[in-house]
């Protein structure tokens, strides 16, 4: 029944049937995107997620899947490590990312910590990528051009905006100058273009308008023009789409990606057309003045892998999909039929426990649950499932030497340095007998943009039966820490390292957990969180039967 419908989606799709915003609600900022043949590419910012600069690829604009990293270690120091300090906000900003037909090469370029600017390369957009030059200036905010002679150019700056040229290789500076100087204050988020003979230099003023810069000349001058402002937003309780970038499709068609604050998620894409007036410049194709919920497909859809699921961890390396909260140390996990993770740090802080893995929560609400075994654990060993960031709650099972204990633990808070201000403290706890070998945790996040949404912990001995533990956590939606929640699997040690955990799956399911009986053990958790539907429900889906776009409450099933 399943195949039918979506089959049926795709023959209406086909017909001209319309995307929903967002096309990924997941949070992936600053992006840049372009098209190589028939190929959309995506690149976003990951700060002091490890691999950096994620890449995913479309073949309609709406539909994507991560593919590789550009950057597949931070390599700028020991606090990437944390090492003597930590990275919390550092990293990968705004960064572009491009295709050299020339060479055959890809590109990424982007500046670390407003000082150094580092290039990497690859022969394929999934690898190997190398670090291949470093630039001693910082490159902010910047996008990379090729011209249509070969000749590379970077747009960079905030409020006054340069252009660089690059040397035939595309590894060093051979020249750069000022094109721009704001007047209306600190834009920021180039991305750099050449169409129909002219340039266009594209800025955000964070975060609710932006400008076009064009002119006939790399270098200037240029003439600005606003783009948009205040402009009603699609997603409702998020900010105004700004900065991304913009793509044309083999027939020609013109295409704006922008983003959309959307805390406590991140900051989610959204896509609509663009036409070019006879003065050169291009305007959104609004509906009813504002950003479109919904806008006709660009072209056929053409599903790729959904973001829900189940990851066993097969094979030897982890999907593009997961991201390492700071480097790892490889010499502490290991994937395998399943993903082990030894202690790596003896720590009573998650935000200084190395090898914490992480996943981006699928929105506008989703369910992660993982099945751990837990025979290895050594005394003090804390393993669990966490939302992560900069204000964050977890579901733990905790070994109090031999004795196995549930504990959801939530207050874990950060500076305004980043630095940790608390490592929390526990809300509920239950205490397990026997000596189990294996446990289900699980977390309901509902990370639609607005104050008072929460996640919900829940754990199972079985697989089958989740019992909730604690009491719902607000979380924290303001936007100082850039990144969204994510979903955290950490293992870490309080007393020695040794132990270890196998984490034989990982599953995402869009809304409230379809599978399994949830029954509540804290009388003050409203039922719509601590209830899940049974298998086969009416439910919350990403796309049309696992296409794309979010759809709403639909049945798949």
């Amino acid at each position: 029944m399943k195949g039918i419908i979506c089959a049926l989606f795709f023959i209406a799709a086909a017909l001209g049937a319309d995307f929903n915003q967002p096309v990924l609600w997941e949070d992936l900022a600053d992006l840049d995107i372009f098209r190589v043949d028939n190929t959309f590419y995506y690149s976003a910012s990951t700060m002091h997620y490890s691999p950096g600069a994620p890449i995913l690829q479309s073949y309609d604009l709406v539909n994507w899947e991560f593919v590789a990293h550009s950057v597949p270690t931070l390599d700028w120091g020991s606090i990437y490590n944390l090492d003597g300090g930590q990275a919390y906000v550092k990293g990968i900003w705004a960064s572009t990312l491009r295709y050299r037909k020339s060479n055959g090469l890809w590109y990424w370029i982007g500046c670390i910590q407003f000082s150094t600017t580092y290039i990497y390369t690859a022969p394929s957009v999934t690898g190997p990528w190398t670090k291949s030059s470093v630039i001693n200036t910082c490159y902010y905010d910047c996008s990379l051009l090729i011209d249509d002679d070969d000749t590379m150019y970077v747009a960079y700056g905030g409020t006054t905006i340069s252009v660089a040229q690059l040397s035939s290789n595309g590894l060093s500076q051979v020249k750069t100058q000022q094109v721009f100087t704001s007047t209306i204050g600190a834009i920021e988020g180039s991305r750099f273009y050449k169409i129909n003979g002219e340039y266009y230099i594209f800025n955000t003023l964070p975060a609710n308008a932006e400008y076009v810069l064009k002119g006939s000349s790399p270098w200037g001058p240029y003439t600005q023009k606003l783009l948009l402002k205040d402009i009603a937003t699609p997603i409702i309780g998020g900010g105004v789409p700004h900065q991304g970038g913009i793509v044309d499709t083999p027939a020609g068609d013109w295409y704006y990606m922008a983003f959309v604050d959307s805390y406590p998620g991140g900051r989610v894409p959204v896509l609509a057309p663009i036409t070019w007036g006879s003065d050169g410049f291009p305007a959104i194709t609004t509906v009813n003045g504002g950003w479109g919920t919904q806008y006709p497909y660009p072209l056929t859809p053409h599903t790729l892998t959904p973001p829900t699921g189940k990851d066993t961890f097969q094979g030897t390396m982890l999907g593009p999909q997961w991201e390492w909260n700071h480097n790892p140390d490889p010499s502490y996990y290991s994937v395998n039929n399943g993903l082990t993770l030894k202690t790596a740090t003896v720590t009573s802080d998650l935000y200084a426990a190395r090898n914490t893995l992480t996943h981006r929560i699928l929105g506008p609400d989703s369910t992660a649950t993982i099945e751990l075994k837990i025979n290895n654990m050594k005394p003090g060993d804390r393993s669990g499932l966490a939302m992560l960031r900069d204000s964050s709650a977890y579901v733990a099972v905790i070994n109090n030497n031999g004795a196995f204990r549930l504990s959801m633990v939530a207050g874990l808070t950060m500076d305004a340095n980043w630095n940790t201000l608390s490592t929390g403290s526990e809300v509920a706890g239950v205490n397990l007998s026997g000596s189990p070998s294996k446990i289900w945790l699980r977390a309901y996040a509902n990370i639609q943009p607005g104050s008072g949404r929460t996640a919900s912990f829940y754990y199972s001995t079985d697989g089958a039966s989740f019992h909730s533990i604690g009491t719902p956590y607000t979380l924290n939606n303001t936007w100082q820490f850039f990144m969204g929640y994510r979903y955290g699997i950490f293992n870490y040690a309080t007393v020695s390292l040794g132990g270890s955990v196998l984490v034989s799956s990982f599953e995402m399911e869009s809304g409230a957990p379809a599978s399994g009986t949830t029954t509540t053990t804290t009388a003050s958790q409203p039922s719509t969180i601590t209830t899940a539907p049974t298998a086969g429900a009416t439910q919350s889906k990403w796309g049309q039967c696992d296409g794309s776009g979010w759809t709403g409450p639909t049945a798949c099933a």
